[in-house]
């Protein structure tokens, strides 16, 4: 609990320590509900959940009992729907950064929760400035670098975990073959995936049909792809080039796995393919480097998706520069001013939308009663590059109160 006193906020009788009842007054209050925002909105905050959201009209706040927070936006906790945080450190520090492993390829059986450090520095960084949820783990970079977990950005692991075992990050195209000496080309990539779900496939129906007897032997790395297969883990599956993404699609109509693609900075050459399959887009971000594999990157990019009908969320990906990762609320920003999208299409790319894509919109991604109390407040526009983030709170707790 951070008990300095708020910029924006007027203090309740309530001691710091003590504040776990909280009401938020907003001058314009982004709930990612209903028709759209409303104005001097009030959330009421009660054991970590959300006790009562509307106009000031209609939310009652009680008289005593309750610190008071103002602010001029608030929305809900930002949701970074792929990220590394937790598994890189801020800086390039030598055997701090542990989101891809390089001693091989395929590697499915790596878990993030065994490698994620919920305090870091990083974590800290991107919660100051309202994320309060973030899906991360092993990146991309090797046909299959491990397991990805969705946590907030606050407590120890145990508390901070949302989602242990989310997806299974894997990626296609030559980065991977810059970082492995197999495979070398992108026919060799697939033709070592398809190898290893064929394995998969064998394993998981001699593990459901035969006798305990005759059962193979536990594998680890055949244990979550018959999860995979199994639909109870998608494959997040990065892939920029439209030729990558192709695969990808193909790859998940002959296995019949759930796919999430990562990345996708042609995806606007196949938007209606990529809706056909019911296949959401976790988006580059907005203002991600173009050059190579990505060197077609648009702006415009989340827009046309949106319209063919595909969910989309953006994501702060990995970074090999300091401080190792990009801020969504900027990038979603970027695509409001520069790709088309409105102020609330853009907002719900890194809130609802997100956290669908993620399957834990029933805690997070909006303010609805009963929902986790997960709150970012501002002191403008959250769009304005000149707005400043004023508050966090994470499961009703404030966890931050500084402007940043």
């Amino acid at each position: 609990m951070v008990c300095a006193s708020f910029v924006l906020a007027v203090a309740a009788a309530v001691p710091c320590a003590q504040a776990q009842q909280v009401a938020v007054r907003a001058e314009t209050l982004y709930p990612m509900t209903g028709d759209g925002p409303i104005s001097n909105g009030i959330v009421l905050v009660k054991e970590g959940q959300i006790e009562a959201v509307g106009p000031a009209a209609q939310v009652d706040v009680p008289s005593s009992g309750y610190r008071t927070m103002e602010a001029q936006a608030v929305t809900p906790g930002l949701v970074d729907p792929h990220a590394t945080v937790g598994m890189t450190s801020l800086a390039n520090r030598s055997g701090a950064n542990d989101q891809l492993d390089r001693t091989a390829a395929v590697q499915p059986e790596l878990r993030a929760f065994d490698a994620y450090t919920p305090r870091a520095p990083l974590v800290e960084f991107v919660q100051r400035l309202g994320v309060t949820t973030v899906h991360t783990g092993h990146g991309p970079g090797a046909l299959m670098s491990g397991q990805t977990m969705v946590a907030k950005t606050e407590g120890g692991l145990d508390e901070a975990i949302v989602d242990s075992v989310a997806m299974v990050a894997m990626t296609l195209g030559p980065q991977v073959s810059g970082n492995y000496d197999t495979p070398g080309t992108r026919s060799k990539s697939m033709a070592m995936m398809r190898e290893t779900f064929l394995e998969a496939q064998r394993y998981r129906a001699k593990r459901r049909n035969g006798s305990e007897e005759n059962a193979p032997t536990r594998d680890l790395r055949m244990d979550v792809l018959s999860k995979v297969l199994g639909g109870e883990v998608p494959a997040l599956i990065t892939a920029q080039r439209a030729s990558e993404i192709q695969s990808a699609l193909r790859l998940a109509e002959e296995f019949g796995f759930e796919l999430v693609l990562s990345g996708a900075a042609e995806s606007y050459l196949l938007a209606d393919r990529i809706s056909d399959a019911r296949v959401p887009v976790i988006l580059h971000p907005t203002m991600a480097r173009t050059g190579g594999q990505s060197e077609n990157a648009a702006f415009t990019t989340a827009k046309t998706l949106m319209e063919a009908g595909v969910p989309v969320a953006i994501q702060s990906g990995y970074e090999a520069y300091v401080p190792k990762t990009r801020v969504v609320l900027y990038e979603a920003a970027v695509a409001a001013g520069q790709g088309g999208l409105t102020r609330r299409q853009a907002l719900r790319t890194v809130t609802i939308d997100a956290a669908r894509i993620l399957g834990v919109e029933d805690r997070v991604g909006s303010l609805a009663e009963g929902k986790d109390a997960d709150l970012a407040l501002f002191d403008g526009d959250p769009l304005e590059y000149t707005t400043h983030t004023c508050g966090v709170l994470i499961g009703g707790e404030v966890v931050s109160d500084e402007c940043k």
